[in-house]
């Protein structure tokens, strides 16, 4: 049996059950519902011949070329399906033997695409729920959840201040947070895409962080604080989508002042293992800023592996714009809340960070 669902009670099976994206492969790459699991009736190629024709010809010859491209993949599309069940994590209190075999399916607009493999898959034995207005219907409710005045709290703090460790033990210790950096694969600063897998499109960061949000409110109270790490507007190729940035700008900043040998040692380890070459095209793509003088000292020191005063240079010129931003946002004073701390230890500052939200109430 079929059934067409709204994306509040699809998204709410998706929790329990496989959601099956049949569109491209170069659509789902390039942004898709998290988790989804691609199962594409067309590849990029066949998409567009059958788009094509649609376009120039009509509905019934892009019908019958479709079906030319869906009749032979009908068993891999089943076979791939069992293969996605098989594997699809359940609670472990039910028996995987007795609930419906439930698969949920979607495709950009909810249309023929969707509806062909849910043809197959109703016929085969599976329970199919589809996506009304399919993937379009998604990126709106994902808009949406990033329209939303949500309870921000930032960790502010210069560079190797510890603001990333912070925010994971807050996380740990069970406060809600959104790692943006985490989400974006990429820490922000010159050399943030160092040891990080590629940065997702614009558009898959926004479902991303859509989903994690949503997860936040559908278990805790919509004024449930949410801590995150203090971001400039860009993160890598990354931009913060504009209703949330202005969000952040007017939340509370928890400032932690961290002395600057701390965290020189901070980021001299976190940044000291990667190769001389990638440190060396970090440096040099901030040179215009840096400067020719602190540029070419900063070059020195590194191919001399003094690492210490190669990132003292660049320690103090983040420090420099990230003071100039900081100012540039106009917080006013119940916004900024400063923490000294002696040391870059997440533990307690973690525990500082807590104790100084509760005081302010």
């Amino acid at each position: 049996m079929i059934t067409q669902i709204g994306i509040d009670e699809f998204l709410l099976l998706a929790k329990e059950h496989p959601v099956l994206d049949v569109r491209s492969p170069g659509e789902y790459t390039h942004a898709h519902i998290p988790h989804a699991h691609s199962l594409p009736l067309f590849s990029d190629d066949e998409r567009k011949v059958v788009g094509t024709l649609y376009k120039q010809e009509g509905r019934e010859p892009a019908i019958k070329v479709g079906l030319d491209y869906f009749g032979p993949k009908m068993g891999a599309i089943i076979a791939q399906t069992e293969k996605i069940l098989a594997v699809h994590r359940i609670h472990p209190d039910i028996n995987r033997d007795r609930i419906p075999k439930t698969v949920l399916v979607h495709c950009w607009r909810g249309g023929m695409r969707s509806a062909g493999v849910a043809w197959l898959l109703d016929l085969y034995g599976f329970k199919v729920y589809t996506l009304l207005g399919g993937y379009k219907a998604y990126r709106n409710w994902a808009l949406h959840q990033l329209s939303q005045p949500y309870n921000l709290h930032i960790i502010g703090g210069y560079t190797g201040a510890g603001k990333t460790q912070i925010l994971h033990e807050l996380h740990a210790s069970g406060h809600a947070t959104i790692d943006l950096e985490g989400i974006a694969c990429h820490k922000g600063s010159s050399f943030g895409g160092l040891g990080e897998v590629p940065q997702p499109s614009q558009e898959m960061f926004e479902n991303l962080l859509a989903n994690d949000l949503y997860a936040i409110t559908q278990n805790s109270p919509h004024n449930t604080p949410v801590w995150i790490e203090d971001e400039s507007r860009r993160i890598g190729l990354i931009n913060l989508p504009d209703a949330f940035w202005k969000t952040m700008q007017n939340a509370s900043v928890y400032f932690m002042d961290v002395p600057f040998e701390q965290r020189l040692a901070n980021i001299t380890a976190i940044y000291g293992v990667f190769p001389k070459e990638e440190l060396q095209k970090a440096i040099l793509r901030i040179q215009k800023r840096l400067g020719g003088l602190n540029t070419k000292n900063a070059i020195n020191f590194l191919q001399e592996d003094n690492f210490i005063e190669c990132f003292r240079i660049l320690l103090r010129y983040y420090d420099k714009y990230y003071a100039i931003a900081l100012y540039d946002r106009k917080i006013i004073d119940n916004q900024l809340h400063t923490i000294a701390c002696t040391h870059v230890d997440a533990i307690a500052n973690s525990k500082s960070l807590i104790a100084q939200k509760l005081k302010n109430g």
